[in-house]
Formats: structure tokens, C-alpha cells, sequence
């Protein structure tokens, strides 16, 4: 057995079987070792986003990490911007890059970068394997910092950084220790912090819920709270996963611009942090305050989010003695008619979409299916978390591959998705039951909305033409049958509600253009 091997069976051995990979010549010896190991999943990603955006899909669903395979500093720098998400969302993730052999670094080959610092800004852990012995150990390692309890920001990323020398070397595989649920399990919110917010939440209260309280486990427990005191649950904008429908208590999200949080929290006297942070401002604006808890409201840390959050939320709902939470119980609206607007593809999605979905968002118009779908549909809604665009569609791909029981949608703008359009081919040659829906107004919409807001009311044509995606329009349809899914394109609610039905029925990947 060389090093190689040892890392894929470690990996195995601490129930780490799924690998987006997209090798080069340093890490052929990792390909040969997958190879070799058949429990060992490879999925090959023709983008480095698209590894590790799916990685991440992948651990928000499944709760233990996948891997990714990526070439030197190089390929790791080509999938950062989604291992940035992956940090905000606090997946489980381990990245397994190659590097030259340790000989071969002083000779500075046209390939040689720091791989450490590359990964450093987005890791909470590193390693550069030294021995093809010790690479084994090292792998055990990596999936114990993923798995960790890493506070904010610090994220759950773990990158291994494996020289040629250490995969071809002899090795040997580290098995599971005693010590591997210990060392990932959640701290527990001590009792008196517990009674201590009991005693506080009231009418004029926002309970403020992320990380593991947005599951299904925390948000029952949430809405035991609410109920007993008259409090809101509210998430932040764009959590990592939440668990939502009409047979769970609802979960609002705070409104994405400044001056819409402030106007929302105007009222409020205490936000109780339960695994969230203090809501603050995507950008800076002239005139705003970044912290955007007013003056007159107290904020009331109850758990960190690497803390046992679900659990937090129990514990105070016991100590209220709270009974039952009040559900939604939405009915499902009726398909609209007419020209296609955002409100129509989220009635149409809401009336369509199965019980037990995924549904994964990044830019456009699709967080408007939020409030539409959590009233009457059962899924999972995982959320562009870090703001860098092309996170959706891969994760989409590792949602669905983690649970291909359930339908999986991909709700995306046209400039979002074309960051990572190659996530359609793995999903073809995976067979993927997945939807993509492409919100084509063929513009950067939210930048002219940006641009609007500086008080500008005629925008110049060159200003234009950065928020202009059209000369010449993208043709999805083109895009998706080039990578191997069916494509269709509606411009009526009643064409997209056929395309959706038509989907559904079908199985297996499409896309719809939902031209706007």
C-alpha cells in the first residue's frame, strides 16, 4: 500500500466515501488509489467551483464531509470562491490537494505556488503531509478538524496537501479511534444561560436562529418558544440550511438591505442569538451603520453556532414548560396564468414542487420562492452563504447526489449560473434528479439595483452595459443539451408550469430558461 491508498482508506474508514475531483498529474497516484478502493466514489467536475461548490451541498445534506481532488495551488485557487461559501456555511469539507514532490519544490517547476497560503484563507486547518507513513494519520486528522466544533468564523474546512513523493511512498491506513465522536461532538449551553434567556424572551423578542437550529430538530423547538411567548423566529438572510414547511413552525429571514433590517428591528427590545451572529450590514453604505442592532435593542448571546444549538432551543422551551408549536398548514396555491414574473415561477413551484425537496438558491430571483414554498411544501433550502456567485448549481449536484431519493431544484440567476455552468455536465453524466430553473432577465439585476440606490436616475449606456448580460443573449437551452440535459425555455406561467410538470415526470436532470 503506498500513501495514496492510505489517505482513500483512511478517508473510508472515518465514513468519508464521496470525492468531486478534478485531478492533474500530482495527484494521479490518488486516482489510481480510488481506483483500487472500490467503496470509493470519484465524481469528476470539468471546474474546480463546481468540486467544491458540490462538496459543500454534499455536507449540508449529508452532515459528514466530502472531499475534494484539485491540482496544486492552482486548481485549489480556481475553487475558493465556493470554498468561501463552504467556510460561511460551516460545512464539514476536506480538500486533498497534490503538490510537487518534496525534491522537487527548489526547483521552482511552472506549477510550484505556496499551496498553504492559498488555502490558508479559507481553512480552519492545514497540513502539508511530510512522509508517505504518516499520510494515513494525517487524513484521520483532516477529518476530525472538518468535523470539529470550530467556532465562528474558522468555518469546518480541512485541507490536506499531499506531495507526490508521500502518495507513491509506502504507507499505511490509520482506522477509526475511540476518540473520533468525542472530539466532534457540540458543547452543551450551560443551565443558568439557559434559564437566564428563558426569563427574558417576550411578545417584543426576536428569537434569531442559525446554524443546527435551523433543522428540523431546532425549529420545532423554536416554534414551542414562540408559541408559549409571543416571540419571532427569524433566521439571517442567507443561512446554510434550513429545514421548512407546513408541518413545521415559520422561520422568516431578515430582509437583505440595511435600512429594511433597521426598519424591521425598530421595535424589537431583545434579539436572542441562538447560533447566530449580530446582524450586520452586506455592504457599507454612506449614512448606515454596519451594526444593525438599533440602540434600543438588547442582544442576548445564547449559543454559538459551533455550540449544540438544537439542543440550546429544547432546553428553553422545556424551561418555559412550552407546549405544541403553531404551524403554518398552507395549502398549495393555484397555478397562475399570464406573462412569467418571479411571483408566478414561486406560485408554480409551490404548487408543483414534491414533499421532501431540495431546493438550493444562489443570485436572482429565487429566494422570492422562500415564503411561497415553506407554507406548503416540506424541503430543505440551502442559501448562497458567503455572497460569491455560482454556488447554487453545484450545490445542487451534491444535495442531490447526497440524497438521490429526493428532487432536487437549483434556483439561479443567468450571470450567477454562468460562473459554473459546467455543473450541468456532471449532473447529466450522474443522472442527477435535478431541476435547474435560470431566471433569465440577461442582467446583473441586483447591481443596477445597487447602482439605483447611490440616487443615480439615468444610468449612462457604458455604466449599462456592465449590468447587461444580452449582445448576445445566452441561450440556455444550447448551453444545457450541449452538456447533456434536456432544456426548455417559457416565457408564460402556464409554459413553465408544463416544463416543470414535464421535468418531473421525465426524472433525471433538466433545465428550465424562465425568460423574464
Amino acid at each position: 500500500m503506498n500513501g495514496a491508498e492510505s489517505v482513500i482508506r483512511t478517508l473510508l474508514d472515518h465514513g468519508v466515501d464521496t470525492c468531486f475531483a478534478n485531478p492533474g498529474t500530482s495527484e494521479m497516484h490518488l486516482v489510481q488509489a480510488i481506483d483500487a478502493v472500490p467503496d470509493a466514489r470519484a465524481i469528476l467536475c470539468l471546474f474546480e467551483g463546481v468540486c467544491t461548490g458540490a462538496a459543500d451541498g454534499f455536507g449540508r445534506m449529508k452532515g459528514v464531509p466530502a472531499t475534494t481532488l484539485l491540482h496544486l495551488g492552482a486548481g485549489l485557487g480556481n475553487g475558493i470562491a465556493n470554498l468561501h461559501n463552504c467556510r460561511r456555511a460551516a460545512t464539514p469539507l476536506v480538500n486533498i490537494v497534490g503538490d510537487h514532490a518534496i525534491h522537487h519544490v527548489a526547483y521552482d517547476a511552472p506549477l510550484t505556488s505556496d499551496v498553504e497560503a492559498v488555502a490558508k484563507p479559507v481553512s480552519a486547518w492545514i497540513r502539508t503531509v511530510r512522509t508517505s507513513e504518516g499520510a494515513g494519520l494525517d487524513a484521520a486528522d483532516a477529518v476530525y478538524a472538518a468535523m470539529a466544533a470550530n467556532p465562528d468564523p474558522l468555518g469546518g474546512i480541512a485541507t490536506l496537501i499531499l506531495p507526490a513523493d508521500c502518495a507513491w511512498g509506502t504507507g499505511r491506513p490509520a482506522p477509526k479511534a475511540a476518540r473520533f465522536n468525542a472530539a466532534i461532538a457540540k458543547p452543551r449551553v450551560p443551565a443558568d444561560v439557559i434559564e437566564a434567556a428563558a426569563r427574558q424572551i417576550d411578545a417584543a423578542t426576536v428569537l434569531f436562529v442559525d446554524g443546527a437550529g435551523l433543522s428540523e430538530r431546532g425549529v420545532c423547538a423554536a416554534g414551542r418558544i414562540a408559541a408559549q411567548t409571543g416571540c419571532q423566529i427569524y433566521s439571517p438572510t442567507f443561512p446554510a440550511r434550513v429545514e421548512v414547511g407546513p408541518e413545521l413552525p415559520l422561520v422568516h429571514r431578515l430582509p437583505y438591505f440595511p435600512e429594511q433590517i433597521l426598519d424591521l428591528l425598530r421595535t424589537v427590545r431583545k434579539l436572542v442569538l441562538v447560533g447566530a451572529e449580530r446582524p450586520v450590514s452586506f455592504f457599507a453604505y454612506r449614512n448606515l451603520p454596519s451594526d444593525l442592532v438599533p440602540d434600543n435593542c438588547e442582544a442576548i448571546r445564547v449559543a454559538h453556532r459551533h455550540e449544540d444549538v438544537a439542543a440550546a432551543l429544547e432546553d428553553i422551551a422545556d424551561a418555559l414548560d412550552a407546549g405544541a408549536a403553531d404551524l403554518p398548514q398552507g395549502t398549495r396555491p393555484e397555478v397562475p396564468s399570464g406573462a412569467l414574473n418571479v411571483r408566478g415561477i414561486a406560485a408554480v413551484l409551490a404548487a408543483r414542487a414534491p414533499h421532501n425537496s431540495i431546493v438550493a438558491v444562489d443570485s436572482g430571483g429565487g429566494g422570492a420562492a422562500y415564503p411561497a414554498l415553506q407554507r406548503c411544501v416540506r424541503h430543505s433550502w440551502l442559501n448562497l452563504t458567503g455572497g460569491s456567485i455560482g454556488q447554487g448549481g453545484p450545490a445542487a449536484v451534491g444535495a442531490a447526489i447526497a440524497c438521490p431519493e429526493r428532487p432536487t431544484f437549483a434556483l439561479l440567476g443567468d450571470g450567477g449560473a454562468m460562473y459554473t455552468n459546467q455543473f450541468l455536465w456532471t449532473a447529466a453524466r450522474e443522472e442527477l434528479n435535478l431541476i435547474a430553473v435560470i431566471f433569465s432577465n440577461r442582467q446583473y439585476n441586483i447591481l443596477e439595483v445597487e447602482y439605483r440606490r447611490l440616487g443615480v436616475n439615468e444610468i449612462g449606456e457604458r455604466a449599462a452595459s456592465l449590468f447587461d448580460l444580452s449582445r448576445p443573449d445566452l441561450d440556455w437551452v444550447a448551453l444545457a443539451e450541449a452538456q447533456g440535459v434536456t432544456g426548455a425555455r417559457a416565457d408564460s406561467c402556464a409554459a413553465f408550469d408544463a416544463a416543470v410538470c414535464a421535468a418531473l415526470a421525465a426524472g433525471g436532470p433538466h433545465l428550465i430558461e424562465a425568460v423574464l
